[in-house]
């Protein structure tokens, strides 16, 4: 009876594990370089888009369908920040665009809280989408100084050891 919903709730849930891959590879790269609060941003995304799996696969077992756990592209090894941050938004404003039809076809087809789960996501990424755009606009407006700020941040944070 709802098969198209379990077909799209899966497609989603493909779209987010591909989405915590590709963003915990971006936290280790960023965390890596020094770059603490973005490569913050990218796992605190990535744990928000687990949550979203979680929500989905549920929303799939009540259905009485199969969780089909797999990314749905293999996370790609950026270590450009700039690059970085466009595919991040790029994916962010895919995942909105794709909630709000999908939302949709769930209505369209009896289904009001798959429908309501796919709207609570397209929130969730516009948010994300926000961020990763913000950082692009900080990353023209200020340039490599902006990736310097973040690096000088990490070593006030550092501990020097015992004072002499």
């Amino acid at each position: 009876m709802h098969e198209k919903s379990i077909e799209l709730l899966n497609k989603a849930l493909a779209d987010e594990m591909a989405a915590v891959h590709q963003y915990m590879l971006f936290h280790f790269y960023l965390d890596d370089m020094g770059f603490d609060l973005l490569a913050g941003l990218f796992k605190r995304t990535a744990i928000e888009e687990m949550i979203h799996v979680e929500k989905l696969a549920e929303r799939i077992l009540f259905l009485k369908g199969d969780v089909e756990m797999k990314a749905g592209v293999e996370a790609q090894p950026i270590r450009d920040v700039k690059e970085m941050l466009k595919l991040a938004a790029k994916m962010e404003e895919e995942s909105a665009r794709d909630y709000n039809i999908w939302a949709n076809e769930c209505s369209n087809n009896a289904d009001a809280i798959s429908k309501q789960l796919f709207e609570s996501l397209v929130l969730d990424e516009e948010k994300h989408f926000d961020q990763y755009d913000t950082e692009l606009d900080n990353l023209a407006k200020f340039g490599d100084s902006y990736l310097a700020l973040q690096s000088i941040e990490r070593s006030k944070t550092r501990d020097a050891g015992p004072a002499m």
